[in-house]
Protein backbone atom coordinates (compact mmCIF):
# COMPACT_ATOMS: atom_id res chain seq x y z
CA UNK A 1 0.00 0.00 0.00
CA UNK A 2 1.19 3.52 -0.66
CA UNK A 3 0.26 6.79 0.95
CA UNK A 4 -1.17 8.03 -2.34
CA UNK A 5 -4.82 7.34 -3.02
CA UNK A 6 -5.38 7.55 -6.80
CA UNK A 7 -3.61 10.85 -7.27
CA UNK A 8 -4.09 12.20 -3.73
CA UNK A 9 -0.78 12.61 -1.97
CA UNK A 10 -1.77 11.79 1.60
CA UNK A 11 1.51 13.25 2.84
CA UNK A 12 0.58 16.72 1.55
CA UNK A 13 -3.03 16.73 2.82
CA UNK A 14 -4.32 19.64 4.82
CA UNK A 15 -6.95 19.02 7.47
CA UNK A 16 -9.93 19.86 5.23
CA UNK A 17 -8.84 17.41 2.56
CA UNK A 18 -7.95 14.80 5.16
CA UNK A 19 -11.43 15.08 6.67
CA UNK A 20 -12.96 14.84 3.20
CA UNK A 21 -10.89 11.73 2.52
CA UNK A 22 -11.94 10.18 5.83
CA UNK A 23 -15.62 10.92 5.12
CA UNK A 24 -15.32 9.35 1.69
CA UNK A 25 -13.58 6.24 3.05
CA UNK A 26 -16.47 5.70 5.47
CA UNK A 27 -19.03 6.44 2.74
CA UNK A 28 -17.47 3.92 0.38
CA UNK A 29 -17.43 1.25 3.10
CA UNK A 30 -21.05 2.02 4.05
CA UNK A 31 -22.22 1.77 0.46
CA UNK A 32 -20.32 -1.49 -0.15
CA UNK A 33 -21.77 -3.08 2.99
CA UNK A 34 -25.25 -2.06 1.82
CA UNK A 35 -24.61 -3.63 -1.59
CA UNK A 36 -23.38 -6.84 0.03
CA UNK A 37 -26.41 -6.92 2.36
CA UNK A 38 -28.68 -6.58 -0.68
CA UNK A 39 -26.89 -9.50 -2.36
CA UNK A 40 -27.21 -11.67 0.73
CA UNK A 41 -30.94 -10.91 1.00
CA UNK A 42 -31.48 -11.85 -2.65
CA UNK A 43 -29.89 -15.24 -1.86
CA UNK A 44 -31.82 -15.63 1.41
CA UNK A 45 -28.66 -15.46 3.50
CA UNK A 46 -30.31 -13.26 6.08
CA UNK A 47 -27.84 -13.53 8.98
CA UNK A 48 -24.95 -12.34 6.80
CA UNK A 49 -27.20 -9.61 5.36
CA UNK A 50 -28.15 -8.48 8.84
CA UNK A 51 -24.51 -8.25 9.86
CA UNK A 52 -23.56 -6.31 6.71
CA UNK A 53 -26.40 -3.85 7.47
CA UNK A 54 -25.07 -3.51 11.02
CA UNK A 55 -21.62 -2.67 9.61
CA UNK A 56 -23.15 -0.20 7.14
CA UNK A 57 -24.82 1.53 10.08
CA UNK A 58 -21.50 1.73 11.93
CA UNK A 59 -19.78 3.20 8.89
CA UNK A 60 -22.62 5.73 8.46
CA UNK A 61 -22.38 6.87 12.08
CA UNK A 62 -18.64 7.34 11.69
CA UNK A 63 -19.09 9.14 8.35
CA UNK A 64 -21.71 11.44 9.85
CA UNK A 65 -19.48 12.36 12.81
CA UNK A 66 -16.55 13.12 10.51
CA UNK A 67 -18.76 15.14 8.13
CA UNK A 68 -20.10 17.21 11.05
CA UNK A 69 -16.55 17.85 12.22
CA UNK A 70 -15.60 18.95 8.71
CA UNK A 71 -18.62 21.30 8.43
CA UNK A 72 -17.96 22.81 11.87
CA UNK A 73 -14.39 23.63 10.91
CA UNK A 74 -14.65 24.45 7.20
CA UNK A 75 -18.33 25.17 6.53
CA UNK A 76 -19.39 24.60 2.95
CA UNK A 77 -15.92 24.99 1.44
CA UNK A 78 -15.82 22.81 -1.66
CA UNK A 79 -14.10 19.43 -1.46
CA UNK A 80 -11.07 18.74 -3.60
CA UNK A 81 -10.87 15.04 -2.74
CA UNK A 82 -13.56 13.02 -4.51
CA UNK A 83 -14.82 9.47 -4.25
CA UNK A 84 -13.29 8.70 -7.64
CA UNK A 85 -9.88 9.16 -6.02
CA UNK A 86 -10.17 6.18 -3.70
CA UNK A 87 -11.08 2.55 -3.94
CA UNK A 88 -11.32 -0.10 -1.27
CA UNK A 89 -9.41 1.69 1.49
CA UNK A 90 -11.82 0.15 4.00
CA UNK A 91 -14.61 -1.25 1.82
CA UNK A 92 -14.99 -5.02 1.50
CA UNK A 93 -13.80 -6.60 -1.72
CA UNK A 94 -16.63 -7.71 -3.98
CA UNK A 95 -15.05 -11.07 -4.67
CA UNK A 96 -14.97 -12.08 -0.99
CA UNK A 97 -18.73 -12.54 -0.80
CA UNK A 98 -20.27 -15.92 -1.52
CA UNK A 99 -23.88 -16.66 -2.29
CA UNK A 100 -24.56 -18.70 0.85
CA UNK A 101 -22.03 -17.28 3.26
CA UNK A 102 -22.32 -17.69 7.00
CA UNK A 103 -22.39 -14.84 9.48
CA UNK A 104 -18.94 -16.04 10.60
CA UNK A 105 -17.65 -15.54 7.05
CA UNK A 106 -19.25 -12.08 6.96
CA UNK A 107 -17.53 -11.24 10.24
CA UNK A 108 -14.21 -12.38 8.75
CA UNK A 109 -14.70 -10.01 5.83
CA UNK A 110 -15.47 -7.13 8.19
CA UNK A 111 -12.40 -7.87 10.30
CA UNK A 112 -10.15 -7.84 7.22
CA UNK A 113 -11.68 -4.47 6.22
CA UNK A 114 -11.01 -2.93 9.61
CA UNK A 115 -7.44 -4.27 9.49
CA UNK A 116 -7.02 -2.87 5.96
CA UNK A 117 -8.20 0.60 7.08
CA UNK A 118 -5.90 0.47 10.12
CA UNK A 119 -2.95 -0.38 7.85
CA UNK A 120 -3.80 2.56 5.58
CA UNK A 121 -3.73 5.08 8.45
CA UNK A 122 -0.75 3.39 10.10
CA UNK A 123 1.31 3.57 6.91
CA UNK A 124 0.42 7.20 6.28
CA UNK A 125 1.20 8.45 9.80
CA UNK A 126 5.03 8.52 9.72
CA UNK A 127 4.96 10.54 6.50
CA UNK A 128 2.42 13.20 7.50
CA UNK A 129 3.70 16.73 7.84
CA UNK A 130 0.62 18.54 9.15
CA UNK A 131 0.12 18.13 12.92
CA UNK A 132 -3.69 18.35 12.70
CA UNK A 133 -3.81 15.71 9.97
CA UNK A 134 -1.48 13.53 12.02
CA UNK A 135 -3.82 13.84 15.03
CA UNK A 136 -6.84 13.00 12.86
CA UNK A 137 -5.14 9.94 11.37
CA UNK A 138 -4.02 8.80 14.83
CA UNK A 139 -7.67 9.04 15.98
CA UNK A 140 -8.86 7.17 12.90
CA UNK A 141 -6.23 4.46 13.35
CA UNK A 142 -7.28 4.06 17.00
CA UNK A 143 -10.94 3.81 15.98
CA UNK A 144 -10.08 1.03 13.54
CA UNK A 145 -8.56 -0.91 16.46
CA UNK A 146 -11.83 -0.39 18.37
CA UNK A 147 -13.80 -1.60 15.34
CA UNK A 148 -11.59 -4.69 15.11
CA UNK A 149 -12.30 -5.45 18.77
CA UNK A 150 -16.04 -5.12 18.14
CA UNK A 151 -15.88 -7.59 15.26
CA UNK A 152 -13.66 -9.99 17.22
CA UNK A 153 -16.18 -9.96 20.10
CA UNK A 154 -18.92 -10.94 17.68
CA UNK A 155 -16.72 -13.58 16.07
CA UNK A 156 -16.16 -15.13 19.50
CA UNK A 157 -19.89 -15.74 19.92
CA UNK A 158 -20.80 -16.48 16.30
CA UNK A 159 -22.04 -19.97 15.51
CA UNK A 160 -19.53 -22.22 13.78
CA UNK A 161 -19.57 -22.45 10.02
CA UNK A 162 -21.58 -25.33 8.60
CA UNK A 163 -19.55 -28.39 7.75
CA UNK A 164 -20.92 -28.36 4.22
CA UNK A 165 -18.91 -26.04 1.94
CA UNK A 166 -20.77 -23.03 0.50
CA UNK A 167 -20.07 -24.27 -3.02
CA UNK A 168 -22.22 -27.37 -2.37
CA UNK A 169 -25.27 -25.09 -2.30
CA UNK A 170 -24.58 -23.53 -5.69
CA UNK A 171 -26.47 -24.82 -8.68
CA UNK A 172 -24.45 -26.34 -11.47
CA UNK A 173 -24.71 -24.51 -14.78
CA UNK A 174 -27.14 -26.16 -17.14
CA UNK A 175 -27.32 -26.11 -20.92
CA UNK A 176 -30.42 -25.25 -22.86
Amino acid sequence: MTTTVKGVDVVALGLRDALDLAVLIEEEARDRYEELADQMEIHHTFEAARFFRFMAGNEERHRSTLAARRRARFGDAPAVVTRAMLFDVEAPDYDEVRTFMSVRAALGIALRCEEKAHAFFDEALPRLLDAEVRALFEDLRREEVDHQALVREQLATAPPDPEIPDDDFADEPVGH
